[in-house]
């Protein structure tokens, strides 16, 4: 039971470690708590959070003939996920600044839940990454109760990270003003349509 619990340990980690890096997601999730507010930025991070969570479920139990589908298909999925980066990037690029951070609405979260949920599913090559990572820890050779509690860790961990993240730009939020904000959205707005592009442009290698 204790070598199982390690397991959950080890997933928090691991979920913590690989949602820090500051990619399309984390622009998303810093342009939504500040245009936005706190439970935005919230929703978009749990999006990302929930597609880590799926894929490293796949990968934890191998089911193999999900995660050979997604791989086999990667062509696709670039091909989604990179115009969606674009439409992002355009969208950010013409947005008008909004100097009060909106009313909160069901709907509103929802979109900002499935926007980054959608946008991390579309690299199914974050299979082959969990599958490496736990072959290293070792998941293979424990129980399935114990592979639960990594996919589960692997969650929480994504989460702590991506409510640090909102929490914090959110308590500096006043910091910025509209032109500022504009500036920012602008900037973002470029930065997804370059990930877009470069998405995109692997696609002919």
């Amino acid at each position: 039971m204790v070598s199982d619990a390690a397991f959950f340990l080890k997933g928090m980690l691991l979920g913590f470690s690989i949602a820090i890096p500051v990619g399309p997601i984390g622009l998303l999730c810093i342009r939504t708590t500040l245009v936005k507010g706190f439970p935005f930025g919230v929703a978009a991070g749990l999006g990302a959070a929930t597609a880590d969570a799926v894929y490293s479920c796949v990968a934890a139990f191998g089911i193999t003939a999900v995660s050979a589908f997604l791989i086999k298909n990667t062509w696709p999925l670039h091909l989604l996920g990179g115009l969606f980066l674009l439409y992002l990037g355009y969208r950010f690029f013409r947005a008008v600044p909004v100097p009060v951070a909106a009313k909160v609405k069901g709907k509103g979260l929802w979109s900002a839940y499935a926007g980054t949920f959608f946008l991390t599913l579309t690299n199914p090559l974050t299979i082959v990454f969990f599958a490496a990572i736990f072959a290293g820890i070792g998941v293979g050779g424990g129980t399935v109760f114990a592979a639960g509690l990594l996919v589960i860790g692997v969650f929480v961990g994504s989460v702590l990270w991506w409510l640090f993240l909102a929490g914090l730009v959110y308590k500096f939020r006043t910091s910025f003003d509209p032109g500022k904000i504009h500036w920012m959205q602008q900037l973002a707005g470029l930065i997804l349509a370059g990930f877009g592009i470069l998405s995109l442009t692997a696609l002919v290698k």
